[in-house]
């Protein structure tokens, strides 16, 4: 089987800048059409946002010894901000807030669930990570009582997966867990 040739540091290096100088490029292009052609839908801001949306991802994914779990953490975030921004170009109609978000969430806590199942024994690993996402599917639950949120179903559920995910976890890894406790602090 013939392998495709690795590409050195400084290719690689100068492929990206490239890449930005191109899509900046674009941004510039896109938004000047946007403002002759149609300056009261801002589809421009829309698609610069998923372009720069791909550089987070691209760059964070070019980086070494990427942490699965962390990159599961910065896709929910990025992605959640993304959809917030999207809404408020359109109108702020909160489908963002009561639907996107609280689907990323699950999708991500789903995506945690299988990341421990598969890898167990490296739960330590993705520990901290699991525990950032609990923390920001609380975000919904904040939403709700702050009555930001209108539509409370699909906040409280992904609060609730998030919450038993962690806990489920914690289960399936409790002898991994223990143990690096009493490795790590002596106990």
């Amino acid at each position: 089987m013939i392998y495709p040739k690795k590409i050195k540091a400084k290719k690689s290096n100068k492929l990206i800048k490239i890449g930005i100088g191109l899509s900046v490029a674009m941004a510039l292009i896109l938004w000047n059409i946007n403002k002759l052609t149609t300056p009261t839908i801002p589809w421009a801001a829309l698609a610069n946002a998923g372009v720069l949306y791909s550089w987070i991802v691209v760059m964070y994914s070019i980086k070494k010894n990427v942490n699965i779990a962390g990159h599961v953490l910065l896709q929910t975030i990025a992605l959640s901000v993304l959809t917030v921004y999207i809404d408020y170009k359109l109108g702020m109609k909160g489908w963002s807030l009561s639907m996107a978000i609280p689907i990323m969430i699950m999708i991500a806590n789903l995506t945690m669930l299988v990341l421990t199942i598969v890898s167990y024994k490296r739960y330590m690993k993705y520990a901290i990570f699991q525990l950032l996402i609990v923390l920001f599917s609380m975000l919904p639950v904040v939403l709700v009582t702050e009555h930001v949120v209108q539509d409370k179903s699909l906040s409280i559920i992904a609060s609730g997966v998030s919450v038993l995910n962690f806990l489920l976890c914690l289960g399936l890894c409790a002898k991994e867990i223990k143990e690096e406790m009493v490795r790590k602090f002596h106990f």
